[in-house]
């Protein structure tokens, strides 16, 4: 043992410098040998050596099919010595047509389905080449490309394909590493190749250019992709993101809609998708669908999801969107290997690579078929040389020993080459003819015009790029035709849609249950003070309109909700509907949480730095903020206000450099006014200051607004219908914090609680919305003015009031009857 511990072979190593090597070694290993593809030929080493494999046992496009197990076991037994299932999946993916946009592989049998079904055991099932996959081999007998040993040293394999075809963007490729993955998206082949033609043109084309022949990538599932600006980031950077939807149509089936599902997003498994809204529709999650369907069969696909009567489709869809994977995100990262690197190319680089690639395979192989020619030409020459001395050669060769001895006398006599010697001796006396000598002379001469042709090759670019071009039509006559299958629509994002939609007046309403429309202000009509109106909603039992303000479509509206988030959103994004449309649930429109509410919805112009913003809450809480501090929103949301436990948000309004006065009212009648500038600016994630104290446990703040001067008209309307109009300057100023004074006598006619208030002038108009659903439109001049301390007169009869807000005056011209009233139906 003593002697073993002194022997001067053991060496002392690091063992943490031994297990980063080591680990760095079978990163690379991964990396390289399995996982990512060759930017060159767009193959991963078990799909270049499942193809290799079938090419050695003659599966070409035409052949006979042959057992999968066969093709497997030669694959693992000389190329690709891992295990026989990853083979087969391999393989399998290769010729499914809802995975490859071009299929390597032609599969006869189960190769599995969108379903997610698996595909027949290898012993079943059996495969060739398509044509498409013999563009990948063409020329490889050429020595067009490099041949590496194999894992045990026995036979070789190509280290790449010499293909005609730019594999790597028509089939795309996934994978992950050691510390990377790589995922780039089919494209539609003919797209691709008008793009190579494009950049061998012109070595300096822009993006933009080159996307006008490569639009967006196309899945073979089709689809549809929503929004270019993931695809202009993939495509320039290698890196991107870019939404993928399902494409539908609506059916009309009786008085019901049906939602069609006509094809997936890439990747998309059918049956669990099926599953997945079963569930969403069992849990609640999607309201108004009855049934969902597979009616799919061999001319496509056809899912059916039925919707229950006055359902409205769009709504149903959106939900399905965003809850299921109708709609799913393709991260695009564009990693592959070149000179045994990973590296992220933009798509230009890409095809820069690929034609780099066609230049070195041209090249090869003029060179094998340069050496071929120069070598055939060679032995014609010695033929053509052997047939004018005939007679000597004959006498030679008849008085050599053997045939070796007669090689060595013609080479030796005659000053012949030791293959033009071959080739005499073992030519045939019926060569001597006068018609073969002459195709003797024909062939070589055919040979010199080949040679200088494939050395003009050699020596020009010009011609080099003439070769290129001429098999890139070549590919385009062959699969040109195929033509795209993943639609390309434009997000908002993309374009500037303003600039196609007028900017009007709009009525925007707001369900309790969270439906949002909008409607041209012009639908409306006005009613003389103590109307009933007319039925205004159609809402769900349990719904009523909670809000609605008017402004124009151009506009930003400001999303403040209960618990002191604000988000935004451009008028026009919302959807228009007619006055019997019930609207679409605001939750496809902004992110919001479970139980989340909108307590105030404000239109704005801009985001400039003298306005403010003020929240009100519940518990008296005030808080002022720049409005500037808005401008830039995240998709959900930002926070507004930090609220204590026991408080939420009542409301939120603008204030410019013009307000002077807060005005605050409680459900109690309690009203305070006080100078804005007791209440500071103050960021965003702050919690605000006390704005009224009150005098009741139970009181809490109804409604808010601000003032500009004593000469604005506040409009108090409490739960009965009874309102009245009064003077900002009748509303005694006091400090900050304080418990005010009586916004209104409230009596039982009244009722017991103030349900709003607002800053109205005669030439506005008023509409109040009752729990109901009923509407009325009220000129303000028909309301009259009372003191503080006083109840008012009947502005709505019949029903409680849910909420009030002010709009522009009616044009006079719609005043044709003494007392006008339409059925608007806004939820």
């Amino acid at each position: 043992m003593s002697d073993l511990l002194n022997n001067d072979d053991i060496q002392t190593i690091n063992i943490e410098e031994t297990l980063q090597n080591s680990y760095l070694d079978y990163s690379m290993s991964v990396i390289v040998g399995r996982a990512l593809p060759d930017v060159r030929d767009g193959l991963k080493p078990v799909h270049r050596r499942i193809l290799y494999a079938m090419d050695k046992l003659s599966l070409s496009h035409g052949a006979k099919f042959k057992k999968s197990a066969r093709i497997v076991g030669d694959v693992i037994g000389q190329y690709h010595p891992h295990g026989d299932n990853s083979v087969y999946d391999a393989l399998v993916r290769m010729a499914q047509d809802f995975s490859m946009r071009m299929q390597l592989v032609d599969g006869q049998g189960n190769f599995g389905s969108v379903d997610g079904d698996s595909a027949a055991a290898m012993r079943y099932t059996e495969a060739r080449m398509t044509k498409y996959a013999g563009e990948l081999l063409k020329d490889l007998e050429k020595n067009t490309v490099n041949m590496t040993d194999n894992y045990d040293g026995t036979t070789q394999e190509p280290e790449v394909m010499p293909t005609r075809v730019p594999n790597l963007l028509i089939n795309g490729s996934s994978g992950i590493a050691v510390g990377m993955a790589t995922n780039i998206p089919p494209h539609n082949p003919r797209e691709i190749m008008n793009g190579l033609k494009a950049l061998l043109t012109n070595p300096d084309i822009s993006l933009v250019e080159i996307m006008e022949h490569i639009k967006a990538p196309d899945f073979p599932t089709g689809g549809i992709i929503f929004g270019k600006k993931g695809i202009m980031d993939a495509y320039e950077c290698g890196r991107g993101r870019i939404k993928v939807r399902a494409k539908t149509h609506i059916e009309q089936k009786g008085k019901r809609e049906v939602i069609v599902i006509d094809e997936l997003p890439y990747q998309v498994n059918k049956a669990r998708l099926i599953e997945n809204i079963a569930n969403l529709v069992k849990d609640k999650m999607i309201d108004g669908v009855s049934e969902v369907r597979d009616e799919s069969d061999r001319d496509g696909m056809r899912v059916v999801i039925e919707l229950k009567k006055d359902t409205m489709s769009e709504i149903v869809l959106n939900n399905l969107f965003k809850q299921t994977s109708m709609q799913t995100t393709f991260g695009i990262i564009m990693l592959s290997i070149l000179n045994q690197e990973p590296r992220i190319f933009g798509i230009i680089e890409i095809l820069k690579h690929f034609i780099n690639h066609r230049k070195t395979i041209i090249i090869r192989r003029t060179i094998f078929d340069l050496e071929k020619a120069k070598s055939r030409a060679h032995i014609l020459e010695g033929l053509k040389k052997a047939i004018d001395i005939i007679d000597k050669i004959i006498k030679t060769i008849r008085g050599s020993e053997d045939e070796e001895d007669a090689k060595n006398n013609l080479v030796t006599e005659y000053d012949f080459s030791e293959i033009q010697a071959s080739s005499i001796v073992a030519m045939r006396l019926g060569r001597l003819t006068g018609l073969q000598i002459k195709k003797i002379e024909e062939e070589l001469a055919e040979l010199v015009k080949l040679i200088e042709y494939l050395e003009s090759i050699l020596k020009s670019e010009e011609i080099l790029h003439g070769i290129i071009n001429e098999e890139f039509d070549e590919v385009l006559a062959t699969y040109g035709g195929n033509e795209r299958r993943t639609d390309i629509e434009d997000d908002y994002d993309d374009i500037d849609i303003e600039d196609l939609i007028p900017n009007e007046p709009m009525v925007v309403t707001i369900t309790h249950r969270g439906y949002i429309k909008r409607v041209p202000l012009a639908s409306y009509e006005k009613q003389k003070r103590g109307g009933k109106g007319k039925t205004a909603v159609t809402t769900y039992e349990d719904d009523f309109i909670e809000n609605f303000f008017t402004c124009n479509t151009h506009d930003t509206l400001l999303f403040v909700t209960d618990r002191g988030q604000l988000h935004w959103l451009k008028v026009y994004r919302i959807p228009e509907g007619s006055r019997i449309a019930k609207g679409k649930a605001v939750v496809n429109l902004i992110n919001l949480v479970a139980d989340e509410k909108i307590c105030s919805v404000i239109p704005t112009t801009d985001f400039s730095e003298d306005k403010g913003l003020v929240f009100f809450t519940q518990r008296g809480v005030v808080k002022r903020t720049n409005l500037s501090e808005f401008s830039n929103i995240r998709s959900n949301g930002v926070r507004a206000i930090v609220l204590d436990d026991n408080d939420t948000l009542i409301t939120a309004k603008i204030a410019n450099q013009n307000v002077k006065y807060l005005f605050i009212v409680t459900k109690l009648a309690q009203c305070i006014k006080f100078e804005i500038e007791k209440t500071r600016e103050q960021g965003r994630s702050t919690r605000g200051v006390r704005g009224i104290k009150f005098k009741h446990d139970n009181d809490v703040v109804i409604d808010a607004n601000i003032i500009e001067n004593d000469e604005q008209e506040i409009l108090i309307i409490a739960e009965k219908g009874i309102g009245k109009r009064t003077d900002a300057g009748e509303y005694r100023l006091t400090n900050r914090g304080g418990s005010g004074v009586i916004a209104m006598k409230m009596t039982a006619k009244t009722g017991k609680n103030i349900v709003g208030c607002l800053m109205v002038d005669e030439g506005m108009d008023m509409m109040a919305l009752t729990k109901a659903g009923k509407m009325i439109r009220v000129d303000m001049q028909t309301i009259s003015k009372s003191s503080r301390n006083t109840s008012g007169v009947y502005i709505v009869k019949g029903d409680d009031v849910a909420s009030v807000s002010r709009c522009p005056k009616q044009p006079k011209e719609d005043e044709e009857d003494e007392n006008p009233s339409t059925s608007l139906d806004l939820a």
